[in-house]
């Protein structure tokens, strides 16, 4: 396994700056033998059910486990013309779901105006949020409009427990997204019979797999409602990914070479057939083309020769493109496996 430098000083960014230069690199040397050896290499799209578009990078939050880096000063934000290409893609083809997300997606000026033309073309519009920024000055009538064009929420809830989600997301976080909550249940959100769907997702506070999805949703279920009156539809569980902030945390705590061994040792050819990388095809805020969010972060685009922007792609060449993969590639296919959609093998 070769992840980590022959050195591990475990004390310093510009090792977690080394450790991202790997990974940038294209070093998926072992993650193909995975495949191979279950009759998957190379790994390719089987369609395109979710355009998953990252509206930029600024946030009101600055998460320990952010695979974006995202926070208040970034300047990354899409354009309106990069989301009306988007919007043109969906347009012309059968694409069933937009799926939006960030940073914090609501702080791009224009997502207001990109939920209401997805909702004109009759698309599934997801909408993933970090719960607090719903109660921000100047955001506050979010729920309502998100509601009126019956957009799906998938929003970060690490854990049921206050001193978990403050650990993670900052003081004063799991409060904040309480309210939110209730807020989201007041117009409806998780209510049965509603049509509006609320899903959470939950992320490990450390360097470990997620426990069992199921027994934990049931355990979210039980603690919201009877502690905080709070109701919700799914629970998704999301692996940590060794990218971004969460990287520098397992270099600077030493731990990145247990985490990758733990995650290879965990690979599940299950999981990896089922990729969210299969189904989906990844917009960044410039309009160039990824198969993930998680190649997005780490600038590993598509492979030579398919289409490099939204707005002169061949979607038909792009449906059954060879996925680029990396060392990476094992946070998503280790256990039962790890999607937007939380785990892939239930």
């Amino acid at each position: 396994m070769d992840i980590t430098s022959p050195h591990h000083a475990g004390n310093s960014l510009a090792e977690a700056s080394q450790q991202l230069q790997v990974l940038r690199a294209g070093r998926h040397e072992a993650f193909e033998q995975s495949l191979a050896e279950c009759d998957l290499c190379p790994l390719r799209a089987t369609g395109i059910e979710v355009l998953q578009i990252n509206v930029g990078r600024r946030c009101n939050q600055a998460c320990r486990h952010c695979h974006v880096d995202a926070g208040t000063a970034r300047p990354e934000v899409m354009s309106r013309e990069t989301m009306q290409a988007c919007l043109d893609v969906l347009a012309r083809t059968d694409i069933p779901t937009l799926d939006i997300t960030g940073g914090a997606p609501e702080m791009n000026p224009n997502f207001r105006w990109l939920i209401e033309r997805a909702h004109r073309l009759r698309r599934h519009v997801i909408d993933r949020s970090n719960l607090t920024i719903l109660l921000e000055p100047g955001y506050d009538d979010l729920p309502r409009t998100l509601a009126e064009h019956q957009v799906e929420i998938i929003a970060s809830l690490p854990c049921y427990l206050a001193e978990n989600v403050d650990a993670q997301r900052g003081a004063g976080a799991f409060e904040k997204s309480i309210r939110a909550l209730r807020t989201l249940n007041s117009l409806g959100y998780g209510r049965a019979g509603s049509g509006l769907v609320l899903n959470l997702v939950h992320n490990a506070l450390g360097p470990n797999l997620p426990p069992l999805q199921a027994s934990l949703e049931d355990d979210y279920r039980r603690r919201l409602e009877a502690e905080h009156d709070v109701t919700f539809n799914r629970l998704y569980t999301i692996t940590n990914m060794p990218i971004g902030r969460f990287l520098e945390e397992l270099v600077r705590t030493d731990r990145c070479e247990t985490y990758m061994e733990m995650l290879i040792g965990r690979f599940n050819p299950n999981a990896a057939a089922g990729a969210m990388c299969r189904t989906t095809l990844s917009v960044d805020w410039q309009g160039k083309l990824y198969d993930c969010d998680f190649n997005q972060m780490l600038q590993l685009g598509l492979e030579d020769g398919l289409s490099a922007n939204i707005r002169d792609c061949d979607i038909g060449q792009l449906a059954t493109r060879r996925i680029t993969t990396g060392q990476h590639c094992y946070g998503c296919t280790a256990g039962a496996g790890s999607s937007c959609r939380g785990v892939i093998e239930p």
